[in-house]
């Protein structure tokens, strides 16, 4: 595994390389992206993993500067796994004036769901991606399920954009209790840990619920956050969506997404769970 931290090696790299499955990350790696490396590696020739630690996705008051930084790490694991190249560019190869000024505008769809209590959160990720598929040139994207709405959005602006990009969408990667992994776990206490697959567990109730054909979707919302607060949670959503558009599910959609965001303690974690009703 090669360890390149300019574009100007990436790209001399990258025209002698055949096709390219890219895996772009923050870094602090576990299982989940390992996954997303697994599934690169049987759709191209070369797999390349970026770690960059994006400024322009966090809000004010988010934790940039408290984010993990562990490139030795992670780099033993994505060599372990087979990886070809690691990009890993300091902050200013990305942004060498210091700031950017020309962003990629995702729809409204940036404003609701995660959206809503991260505001300029999407336009920061759709903005490093399109930068780092430019450098890149990958045939091939791989991104976690996990961050549903990242996955719906990155997809919307490949096709809008016309990015000759396959973006492969990749299950979720759950710990044995159900807890979806994450490098958030990291910041939970050990009994927050013992706790956190109530959020889970409250998807899979109304999954269980709407399978039975209960389709009265603001009550279950309602019911399951009810259910959380009262656990010591502080819920930020939780909704039925449409799997694909993610506009709100109706009673008649057979392809349904449950989204949750809840805080616990000071952890705030996501999760979802996709329910097929076609069969």
């Amino acid at each position: 595994m090669q360890i390149l931290s300019t574009i100007a090696e990436l790209r001399a790299w990258r025209k002698q390389a055949g096709t390219v499955a890219f895996v772009p990350t923050m870094g602090n790696l576990h299982n989940g992206h390992l996954s997303l490396v697994q599934e690169a590696r049987k759709n191209a020739d070369a797999v390349v993993v970026s770690i960059f630690v994006n400024r322009i996705q966090f809000g004010q008051g988010e934790d940039f500067d408290k984010y993990p930084r562990t490139l030795e790490q992670d780099a033993e694991k994505l060599q372990q796994v087979g990886v070809d190249i690691l990009f890993a560019p300091a902050e200013e190869e990305l942004y060498p004036t210091g700031k950017q000024l020309y962003f990629v505008e995702p729809p409204m769809l940036q404003n609701e769901l995660c959206g809503k209590s991260r505001p300029g959160h999407f336009r920061g990720v759709t903005t490093v991606v399109s930068k780092l598929f430019n450098i890149v040139q990958p045939n091939v994207a791989c991104f976690g399920k996990k961050d549903y709405q990242q996955l719906a959005v990155l997809t919307g602006m490949v096709q809008d954009l016309n990015m000759n990009i396959r973006i492969i969408p990749v299950a979720i990667e759950r710990a044995s209790n159900g807890l979806a992994l994450s490098s958030r776990n990291g910041y939970l206490t050990k009994e927050e840990l013992h706790q956190a697959p109530q959020l889970y567990q409250q998807l899979l109730a109304i999954a269980a619920e709407i399978k039975k054909g209960n389709t009265d979707y603001t009550t279950l919302e309602q019911k399951a956050t009810t259910a959380l607060n009262q656990q010591g949670w502080r819920v930020d959503y939780i909704e039925i969506r449409q799997a694909h558009s993610l506009v709100k599910a109706q009673p008649s959609d057979k392809e349904i997404v449950i989204l949750a965001a809840a805080v616990l303690g000071r952890t705030r974690l996501i999760d979802n769970l996709e329910v097929d009703l076609s069969h």
